[in-house]
């Protein structure tokens, strides 16, 4: 009987938290997730220094004109002009933000709160379409307004969702009706 009662006197319960392992892992992952954000940041890096022939964007003139259309929304951002998963992120045009946008006859203000506003000369402008997705963001179709406009040698696509979808339908006009003019004086003037 004594060593019955001896066995049941030393027998001890598991530690039910191994804390120095909990810890480690815990530690761990913070540390893999560190590695991967920087990765990711990387990339993001690495993109722009690819885009870095990519000019200085126009800055918006200090008297633009009366707006003929005015538009709040979001901008998602700007792609290769027919390729809408290559990203642009040279001159700030990854960066998504809030927008205010305003076509005048000197062409488009692109006014970003938090981001580097810039401008669409009118006669940069090649067309306007109702889209479904740009990198990063897709929505129903004709959810997104995609402007088509010319930088330098190279055509680019940039993705705006007004607050009131209904209206981007007059901005896909308006657009097209100033870019079927550029093409006209240009076919005129060679």
């Amino acid at each position: 009987m004594t060593s019955l009662i001896q066995i049941a006197a030393e027998q001890k319960s598991a530690d039910v938290t191994d804390w120095a392992a909990r810890i480690g892992w815990v530690v761990g992952l913070l540390l893999f997730i560190a590695f991967v954000y920087w990765l990711m940041r990387q990339g993001w890096k690495w993109r722009g220094s690819l885009q870095s022939d990519l000019p200085e964007l126009p800055a918006v003139p200090e008297a633009p004109g009366e707006a003929k259309l005015e538009l709040t929304g979001r901008y998602h951002g700007s792609t290769t002009a027919g390729q809408w998963l290559d990203r642009i992120v040279a001159q700030g045009l990854g960066a998504r933000s809030r927008v205010e946008l305003r076509l005048t006859d000197a062409g488009l203000e692109v006014v970003r709160p938090g981001a580097r506003d810039f401008f669409v000369p009118q006669a940069a402008l090649r067309e306007a379409r109702l889209d479904k997705g740009i990198a990063g963001k897709v929505l129903a179709e004709g959810g997104l307004l995609i402007v088509t406009w010319a930088h330098g040698d190279k055509l680019i696509d940039s993705g705006f969702r007004s607050d009131h979808a209904a209206e981007q339908a007059a901005w896909v006009e308006a657009i097209n009706t100033m870019s079927t003019v550029n093409s006209t004086t240009e076919g005129t003037a060679r």
